[in-house]
């Protein structure tokens, strides 16, 4: 393996390579979600009240103490987010910058350290120039990157760990949803209350929801629509995303009220929408409303949003013994998602400056 240095906030990024990629092995026409992984990884440690010794290594497991707290106490956090390449075959990252924010408010909401922001930036740089070859060439197709932290200290207490690991996978990903979806008001289980974790991107928040959207799957739904924890009369997100509904001409998204995940697609989607003049309103929405505009004819689309599916149409949403048809066309959520996988794939103009693009060459 060779290694090689990269200097940045008078630290070294050490990448170790591997001798044969397994690049080879994969199908980019056959793609299977989650459980194909590039060659390297970006590993960070934070012990002694630093981040020390950023290094980029060949994907291997890591070693875990059977105390470690994460285990136990469920210290752990993590992002989402896709690299593509744009027409010249250069890959870009998309608002990274946000990610990096994201996780650090997580991070504080959870009681673990920051990290630091432009080593964020620069680690997801370095992981995919080295892993560019891996990106999927198709539309819709992205390197899913997965950026996490985690308490790794062996130790059995109550208390914030003094030791933790950030971590960067990547694995290469196809469309997440070929067609409209259906979604299930969830009236019994809770994803998240005011004054919760819900805000925060936890992997405790997405333990939570397993148990639902199975039930809600043998249902024959494919997502949860989370309703508010205290009435189940305010709509929250879906189980994977934020949630935007078209009401005579209109769009309307819950919002942030310390119980919704702050979606950076979410962000991104409501700009793109009031940059092409739609009217945009971040309000409290009730399940109610939703199914009074379904019987007046008034609910025109809806869709979800997140870094995993960018936009995904909302055909019908299940709600006690009511089945509310959204709609078989989706004309502006189609617009969305096409405006979006064009501006990652460089293929429409990014006047919006979301796109990072990496230009270094590893060498």
């Amino acid at each position: 393996m060779s290694l090689e240095p990269y200097n940045i906030m008078s630290q070294t990024i050490n990448i170790s390579r591997v001798k044969e990629s397994n690049i080879k092995s994969l199908d980019f026409n056959n793609i299977p979600l989650g459980t194909t992984f590039t060659d390297h990884m970006f590993i960070c440690d934070f012990e002694e009240g630093r981040w020390v010794n950023p290094r980029i290594e060949p994907l291997h497991l890591i070693p875990t103490h059977p105390a470690a707290m994460a285990l136990h106490y469920g210290q752990a956090i993590f992002e989402g987010m896709k690299a593509t390449k744009d027409t010249d075959g250069t890959p870009m990252l998309f608002r990274p910058e946000k990610n990096a924010a994201r996780l650090n408010f997580s991070a504080d909401r959870m009681g673990m350290p920051a990290f630091p922001e432009d080593l964020f930036v620069e680690a997801l740089k370095q992981l995919v120039a080295l892993e560019q070859d891996w990106i999927p060439p198709f539309d819709g197709s992205a390197l899913y990157l997965r950026p996490f932290i985690y308490a790794d200290e062996p130790f059995i207490g109550m208390r914030a760990a003094t030791h933790y690991k950030f971590i960067i996978i990547a694995s290469p990903s196809g469309p997440f949803f070929s067609k409209p979806i259906k979604l299930l008001a969830e009236t019994k289980y809770i994803r998240a209350a005011h004054g919760g974790t819900g805000e925060a991107k936890a992997a405790g928040n997405y333990a939570a929801a397993i148990r639902p959207t199975e039930i809600a799957k043998t249902k024959g739904y494919d997502q949860v629509l989370w309703l508010d924890a205290k009435e189940f009369h305010y709509i929250q997100e879906v189980g994977t995303m934020n949630i935007f509904f078209k009401i005579d001409g209109k769009f309307i998204t819950p919002s942030l009220d310390g119980a919704i995940l702050h979606g950076i697609t979410r962000m991104s989607v409501i700009e793109l929408l009031r940059d092409k003049g739609y009217e945009v309103t971040e309000r409290p929405i009730t399940i109610e409303e939703i199914v009074d505009a379904s019987r007046k004819g008034t609910l025109e689309e809806a869709f979800g949003t997140g870094t995993a599916v960018a936009i995904a149409m909302i055909q019908e949403i299940g709600y006690k013994d009511t089945k509310i048809h959204v709609s078989d066309e989706n004309p502006v959520s189609e617009m969305v998602l096409n405006t979006l996988n064009g501006i990652r794939s460089g293929k429409m103009e990014d006047h919006f400056g979301w796109m990072v693009r990496i230009e270094k060459e590893l060498v």
